[in-house]
């Protein structure tokens, strides 16, 4: 049956359950035009118990006055939700207004520990930095929590500063502590759901639960949801109570940090989620190029030094190197990012490599636990949430960045 329109809905499976009414029945369906699905629904077809389950095809104007009353669009898989007001909404991000585009949402906790207490860069004062003070929340999959874990290891801060670690599936509650593999419980305010820590330092509340949350114990409040900026209080704020003194955001290198900053977030650090997420084949095609675009500058810059801002190490290698350390085993997959691989990629591999070998680095990735994450929570990109045994990767073999660009005295 043809539509002036040229949408049909097409029905792919008649589920098990019926409806108590007669002959009606639900069954999965999705609006197509051409090729491209755009949503997915679950209607009520009226069939004879004895038909086969078969494929339906059903002009969808014809379809509503079959029985529009009965017509009810299916939930969105609701993962990521957000407190409104303090109250947990489980919203996904809403793309239909931004024509498919994935548009991340601005961090709003954004105080800074300092070595005296003084403010920081935004937010208040009040934050001092002091051992066994501040409690951070992080999940073992995201890249942006996995960044503050870089830190916490680096710089020798684990006997300083406390860590809970989510359970690597978000479903319909959002980040949780429900036990499960690589679980670490919140011993600190004993909540099994991320949105509590929110609504505990503030009870009105609005906007997405994210992690890492670094938490002051002291105040029962959180200092900063924004992993650039803790990354950078781990840096230096705790340098005079022992923590290794390695600065990763030298002022002789700021301004050049700043700017691979800027070219590896916008490319690749967010550019995979708007990827991933993306809802109309416009906005994907438009994030995947630019996802590759920035590899490829990323490969012509280590082609030349060996590191993103120079030939010291910084933290613009540790917010490239937690998308990357990903890419092969989800982005590229999961995320439809596969024009290539970090592997096929020479000197990129080497720098993950190398990266990946760096002295407590290798403790802080689970490549089980993220693909655990991505496959399993992400249902309206992976419905059977199967998650593949692949690919093989194997991150301690040899590199040649030292024989590239061997140290100088």
């Amino acid at each position: 049956m043809h539509s002036a329109s040229g949408i049909f809905l097409i029905v792919r499976h008649v589920a098990q359950a019926r409806c108590p009414e007669a002959q009606w029945w639900y069954i999965d369906a999705c609006i197509t035009h051409g090729r491209y699905v755009f949503k997915s629904f679950t209607c009520i077809y009226v069939r004879h118990e004895s038909e086969a389950s078969v494929d339906f095809l059903l002009d969808v104007q014809y379809w509503g006055s079959i029985c529009p009353r009965h017509y009810q669009p299916i939930k969105d898989n609701k993962i990521m939700g957000q407190l409104i007001n303090g109250k947990w909404h489980t919203d996904w991000y809403d793309t239909e207004s931004t024509d498919g585009k994935f548009v991340r949402t601005e961090s709003l906790f954004r105080n800074w520990v300092t070595p005296d207490g003084s403010a920081g860069a935004t937010g208040t004062g009040g934050f001092h930095a002091e051992a066994g003070r501040y409690h951070l929340y992080v999940s073992l999959a995201c890249p942006w929590a996995h960044r503050t874990l870089i830190f916490r290891a680096i710089k020798k801060l684990e006997e300083m500063i406390s860590v809970s670690v989510v359970n690597s599936f978000m479903g319909d509650n959002g980040w949780t502590f429900e036990p499960g593999d690589d679980v670490v419980p919140d011993t600190v305010n004993n909540k099994t759901c991320m949105h509590e820590i929110y609504t505990l330092a503030k009870s009105d509340f609005s906007g997405r639960v994210t992690v890492p949350v670094l938490w002051d114990k002291q105040q029962d409040t959180i200092v900063s949801n924004e992993s650039a900026d803790i990354i950078r209080m781990l840096n230096s704020a705790f340098d005079g109570l022992g923590a290794e003194t390695d600065d990763y955001y030298p002022v002789s290198l700021r301004r050049e940090i700043d700017q691979i900053n800027e070219l590896v977030y916008d490319g690749i650090n967010n550019g995979v989620y708007r990827s991933g997420f993306a809802t109309t084949q416009q906005a994907y095609e438009n994030a995947v190029e630019g996802v590759f675009d920035t590899l490829d500058k990323m490969e012509v810059i280590l082609s030349v030094q060996r590191y993103l801002a120079g030939s010291t190490i910084t933290e613009a290698d540790w917010r490239a190197f937690t998308t990357l350390v990903r890419f092969d085993a989800v982005y590229a997959g999961h995320f439809k990012c596969n024009l290539k691989r970090i592997a096929d990629y020479p000197s990129l591999q080497n720098y993950l490599q190398e990266l990946y070998q760096y002295p407590e680095i290798a403790d802080t990735v689970n490549i089980g636990n993220i693909k655990a994450h991505y496959y399993g929570s992400h249902e309206m990109i992976n419905p059977t949430r199967i998650i593949p045994v692949g690919p093989s990767l194997d991150f301690l073999m040899p590199h040649d960045r030292n024989r590239r660009f061997p140290a100088t005295a």
